[in-house]
Order: C-alpha cells, then structure tokens, then sequence
C-alpha cells in the first residue's frame, strides 16, 4: 500500500500522529520531571512510612508490655488481695480469740468478784452474828450462874480434849457435899485432883470500867479481895486430906484475866501457890492437862507391868516348848531323809536287775555274789 503525501487527510493524519508523538515525548518528559521533583517526597513518604511501622511496632510493643504490665499487675492485685484477706483472717481470728480469752478471763474475775462480794457478805453476816453473840456473852458474863455454867462448859471442852474420858469425872460429889466441877484421878501421889471453873468476874469487870484514879484503886481493891476469898474457898472445899491431893486447880476462863492477875496483881498469885490452889488459863490449863495425860498414862503402864511380865515369862515358855518341838521335827526329816535314801538306792538296784532281765543278762545274775540277793530281798521288805 502506498501513503500519498499530497493526500491532505494523509497530512493531517501525520500531522496527528506526529503531534502525538511529540505530546508523548512531552509527557515523558514532565513524567521524568514529575518522578525527579517527586522522588525526595517519595523517600520522605517512605521514611515516613518506616516511622509510622515503627511507631506502629512500638505501639504494639507498648501495647503488649501495657498488657503484661496489666496482667501483672492484676495478678500482684489478686496476690496482694489474698494476702490481705489471710491477713485479716488472721487478725479477725486473732481478734476472736483474744475476745473470747478477754470474755472468759472477764467472766472468771467477775466470778471471783462475785464469789468475794459473797465471802464479805458472809463475813458481813459473821461479824453481825458476832456482834450479837458477843452482846449475848456479856449478857453470860454478867449475871454469876451463867458465868460459872460457861467457865464449866469451856472447861469440860478442854479436859474432854486432854485426857481420856475415865480419867476424869464432871460435876463430882465429895465427901464433904460439895460439888466440884471437874475431879481428874490422878495416881497417888499426888491423887485426885480438883478444878474449879466458878471465877467472880465482877470485881474485873469494875476494873475494866474504872475511868478516874480513885475508881480504879477501889476496883483493883475489890478485885483483890474476891480472887483472895475464891483462892480460900477452893482451898477449904476441895482440898481434903486422904481423899484428894493436897492442892487444887482455879481456871480463868479468859486469858487477859490470868494476864491481869499475874501483871498487875503478884501478890495474889503467891497467896495462890501458898494455899496450894493453881491459877490457870484456858492455855495453861491444856499445858497442864498434857503433863497430867503423861502421869496417867505413866501409872497405867506401870499399873500394867506385872501382866506384862506374866505374858513375857508365858511366851518365853511357849518359845521354848517351840525349840523343842523344831528339834524334834528336825530329827524327824533326819530320819526321813535317810529313809528316802535308801529307797532310793532299792530303786536304783530294782531298776538295773528289771533291765538285766530285759536284755536276759543271766550271766551277769549268775555272777553277782550272794549278799546282793539279801539286799534285795531286805530292799524288798522297805518296799
């Protein structure tokens, strides 16, 4: 195919295509432009790119330590809360149990509180009993009978613990008619001895009373005087020769009494001991009640020496009827000893010829001599 060049459509036509070509090459060149004003701004997108996927990178990095730290915290949160629930646990058990210890202790002195407060009130109760008993034994005290009936009370309490009961008689009768209050029998020497429990308390009374120095020196007059006239009549009535000892006992049934006499009046004391008539007190008498309890029991033994000797003198009888009786007994097991002796040798020869017959030894039979058939037959015989 031939292309006319005159042809104007042929003209426009490579016109067109040369018009093409050049905005093509045109083209190439503003896009080679373009590439080389864009390539920096590329470079620049790319590291920026690489930035943000590092950023992006460390944001996940961030965001997983984030998470971990998370977790552990959550985990050190959840140990931490156990913890301090065991702790408190603890110190609510603790706390339990030292209210419960802080109860019962609270409890137990309240307890001892209560049973103390009821101590006091029995005490409370004691003393106003006391109180009254000690109004009443004033009341005893002051009237003569009731006074010698309680002196006779605490004095037969006394002897009742001294001494044994046959050894002493209340309210005894002597020949004279009178009445002692306690007769103790003791062995001659001294004999029966008596004690007297009736005391004239009024002239101390007046003593303990006296408040000027006038009042006093009458009342320790006084005083003198009856305890003087007491000492005679015990004397008198119950010192009898040939039937009691040649003394008597006069008991105080109040020891700051036996004070007062032997304190402030010494005179009457030694009238006392000259009469033979022995102060005592509630202690001394118990002191001298003692002695009296050795002297007795002394005399009874002594009392009893003879049967002792009688029994000593009979078991050494018997002792020696029982030597005698071993001896004889011992010859006896002599005796049978030796019998078992021999029968055991008659056994021991009966038993050797039963096996000789049983093994039909004749010859040995035939070879013993003659006497072993006498044993025998004196063997048989024991048997």
């Amino acid at each position: 195919m031939t292309v006319d060049l005159n042809d104007p459509v042929v003209l426009v036509a490579l016109g067109l295509g040369i018009l093409l070509v050049l905005l093509l090459v045109s083209s190439a060149r503003a896009s080679a432009r373009a590439a080389r004003s864009i390539e920096p701004l590329a470079q620049q997108m790319r590291a920026m790119a690489g930035r943000v996927q590092q950023l992006s990178d460390g944001q996940e990095r961030l965001a997983g330590g984030l998470h971990h730290v998370s977790e552990m915290q959550a985990n050190s949160q959840s140990a931490m809360m156990q913890v301090m629930e065991t702790r408190l646990a603890e110190v609510q058990a603790r706390t339990v149990e030292t209210l419960h210890g802080s109860a019962r202790r609270t409890a137990h002195s309240l307890g001892e509180l209560q049973e103390r407060l009821q101590a006091i009130d029995k005490a409370q109760a004691n003393i106003t009993k006391l109180s009254g008993d000690v109004l009443s034994l004033q009341d005893i005290l002051s009237n003569k009978q009731t006074r010698g009936a309680f002196g006779e009370i605490q004095l037969t309490d006394i002897v009742g613990k001294a001494l044994p009961s046959d050894s002493y008689t209340l309210q005894a009768t002597l020949s004279n008619g009178r009445r002692a209050d306690c007769l103790i029998h003791l062995p001659n020497p001294p004999g029966p001895i008596v004690v007297d429990a009736k005391f004239p308390l009024e002239g101390y009374e007046a003593l303990r009373r006296a408040e000027t120095q006038e009042q006093l020196s009458r009342a320790a007059q006084a005083f003198r005087l009856s305890v003087r006239k007491h000492i005679r009549d015990i004397s008198d009535r119950y010192i009898l020769e040939g039937e009691t000892a040649d003394g008597a006992m006069m008991f105080l049934p109040s020891e700051a009494v036996y004070a007062e006499l032997h304190a402030n009046f010494p005179e009457v004391v030694r009238e006392g001991f000259s009469a033979r008539v022995w102060i005592v007190s509630p202690t001394t008498c118990m002191a001298t009640l003692n002695t009296m309890r050795a002297i007795l029991k002394d005399a009874r033994m002594r009392a009893q020496a003879g049967a002792i000797r009688r029994e000593l003198h009979a078991l050494y009888g018997d002792v020696d009827r029982l030597g005698a009786r071993v001896a004889n007994l011992d010859r006896h097991f002599g005796q049978a000893a030796k019998d078992v002796q021999e029968i055991k040798i008659s056994a021991e020869k009966a038993s050797k010829r039963a096996r000789r017959l049983d093994n039909f030894d004749f010859e040995d039979l035939g070879d013993e001599p003659a006497p072993t058939v006498a044993v025998l037959r004196a063997d048989q015989r024991v048997d």
